[in-house]
């Protein structure tokens, strides 16, 4: 007999869950349901029938939606997204993801199957809170044919999808965060020096593992470039952003405000090392340098050092390679523990659970290979202080202890390397010091002024000061080294003190909210946004806040301030006062 005929059609599949379920149950059960209730029927249902989705089905968490258009998928799921920011009231705050991909898809009954379905999956998975990301495939459908900017993410390794997807953004005002700028945005100014950006090098190892050694490469050439003043260096988290991306260098120059890209590649085999590289003059296209050195593995700081100066040698001839002041950082003693350093940068960077714990064991690693490797001691020292503010800590108090430990271990072994000031300089302002942090953050400065950290964490070193005009310079400056980098959420935060202590609680509140769309898990935003809402006179909107705070943070209580914001005793009456005013208790 025959096979039955399988039933296909090409559909736009829109697959969308909850961020954080898990956890809104735990706290609140009954209220989470009864939000998640309401928003179906006041907002998703009407929007889905209003663009002539229909209702696959639906999990405790999440739902799957078919559509016979991209361009209505994309629009209802923006629709509901800007409608979902602008949640208030008591209950739980609700976040959906949502990820949409257009595909063949198999047809049994009312469901559907098929890989058309399984990529729309997936997608949802990469998606941040909040937001909306289509596949290559739904991109490919609504260019051109909405209002939306869309942010191009790079390809993707999807789990159980056998090929990469590239997947794209919607970028809205009302919801989403700011990975990379989008097509059609007025580019930013050059500034009035020799600007330049350098993008991740191509790893040719052969070797995936590898890849870290080619970032870590990369990291000591903005370093060394960064330290001559009459240069204007984009940060590298920033110039990461482009990492496995196909570029086109005019729109990344654009992009990061910048005149000059360096692009190159990096091949390590066995005991030796091949640094290649170009530098392109963006306006014109022109290539103005090129070179490749070779070298022993053992003489990788010098190969560093040898592309640095080559480079700000071809930007301007008036920057010569008297004038780059060499990497004052001082050069492991064995090659074993940079190594390792190295990896622990990578898995740092992670910001998850994993990763932080994975770096911790990497710089230990470094530190027992190398006890004078003062970098290390200070990365192992950011790197617990992390664990401690952002959770994952079996121990705070331990980790602490430990962070401020480390901290003291880089400064008695360096003074002259940026990084291991700054880093150090977080350390000892999380345990309570503000002076000699300051210090450390403006020698810093001094030294590299192109330090992103330097400035963003010299800007919170000024908000404990009671310098608040300074500490927005500050974070401003920092904006501008770094525009799209996804850690500048961190300047934002200042900003939003900064605003706050001047009286200026709109401006606060809205810096608040710019993080806390960039950083979803942190409580910072939720704190900051009590305390605005108390001196702009909505004492009900700070009460509802404080309600859901102390569902995160039961142990939340008026005393903690002084643990977290170790500033002026005026400016800490004031933040404590604005809490006991919604009743948190002392």
């Amino acid at each position: 007999m025959a096979e039955a005929r399988v039933e296909r059609r090409l559909a736009a599949i829109l697959a969308a869950d909850i961020a954080g379920y898990s956890r809104l149950m735990g706290a609140d059960e009954v209220g989470t349901l009864a939000a998640l209730k309401a928003h179906r029927r006041e907002i998703v249902d009407p929007a889905i029938g209003q663009y002539h989705g229909r209702i696959v089905k639906t999990t405790g968490d999440g739902m799957l939606v078919e559509f016979a258009s991209a361009v209505d998928a994309v629009t209802c799921a923006v629709a509901v997204q800007e409608k979902m920011a602008d949640q208030t009231g008591e209950g739980p705050r609700i976040q959906f993801r949502v990820g949409i991909n257009i595909g063949d898809i198999i047809i049994d009954g009312d469901d559907i199957f098929g890989d058309g379905v399984n990529v729309a999956a997936r997608v949802e998975n990469e998606c941040e809170p909040g937001g909306v990301c289509l596949s290559g495939n739904a991109f490919e459908q609504v260019r051109g044919k909405t209002g939306f900017a869309f942010d191009d993410l790079g390809e993707r390794s999807l789990k159980n999808i056998d090929r990469p997807v590239r997947l794209y953004a919607v970028r809205s005002s009302a919801f989403s965060t700011k990975a990379t700028p989008a097509v059609g945005e007025k580019p930013l100014p050059l500034p009035d020096k020799p600007s330049i950006a350098v993008l991740p090098f191509q790893n040719m190892s052969g070797d995936p593992e590898q890849e870290y050694f080619a970032d870590g490469m990369v990291e000591e050439i903005i370093t060394a470039l960064s330290r001559n003043k009459q240069l204007f260096v984009i940060a590298r988290n920033s110039s990461f952003m482009f990492k496995g991306k196909a570029v086109d260098i005019k729109q990344v120059a654009r992009d990061l405000g910048v005149r000059y890209v360096l692009e190159g590649s990096v091949r390590k085999s066995g005991n030796r090392i091949r640094i290649t590289g170009q530098l392109i003059d963006a306006a014109s296209g022109a290539h103005l340098w090129a070179d490749r050195y070779d070298g022993a593995l053992e003489d990788v700081f010098d190969l560093q050092d040898q592309v640095a100066s080559s480079v700000a040698g071809a930007i301007d001839p008036s920057v010569t390679r008297a004038e780059i002041e060499r990497v004052s950082r001082k050069s492991p003693t064995s090659l074993d523990a940079y190594d390792y350093w190295l990896r622990g940068r990578a898995a740092h960077l992670q910001f998850t659970r994993e990763g932080t714990n994975q770096a911790i064991a990497h710089y230990e690693q470094a530190i027992k290979l190398d006890p004078q490797f003062a970098l290390a001691h200070a990365s192992l020292g950011n790197v617990f202080n992390n664990r401690k503010q952002w959770g994952g800590s079996n121990d705070p108090a331990a980790d602490a202890s430990r962070s401020v430990e480390c901290a003291r271990s880089a400064l008695a072994l360096e003074r002259s390397d940026p990084l291991v000031l700054v880093q150090s300089a977080v350390c000892l302002m999380a345990s309570g010091e503000v002076e000699f942090p300051n210090s450390l953050c403006e020698e810093a400065i001094r030294l590299d002024p192109n330090n992103v950290s330097a400035w963003i964490f010299g800007g919170w070193a000024k908000i404990l000061l009671g310098d608040y005009q300074t500490a927005i310079k500050y974070c401003e400056r920092a904006q501008r080294l770094s525009p799209i980098d996804p850690r500048i959420a961190f300047a934002e935060t200042t900003l939003g003190y900064a605003h706050f202590f001047l009286g200026n609680y709109e401006e606060a509140l809205k810096f608040a909210a710019s993080y806390a769309r960039r950083v979803p898990n942190d409580l910072g935003p939720l704190r900051a946004a009590i305390v605005c809402n108390v001196y702009l006179g909505n004492i009900e909107a700070a009460k509802s806040l404080w309600r859901e705070l102390a569902v995160l943070s039961p142990s939340e209580c008026v005393s903690d301030v002084l643990k977290r914001f170790p500033g002026r005793p005026q400016d800490v009456a004031k933040l404590q006062e604005a809490y006991r005013l919604v009743g948190v208790p002392e």
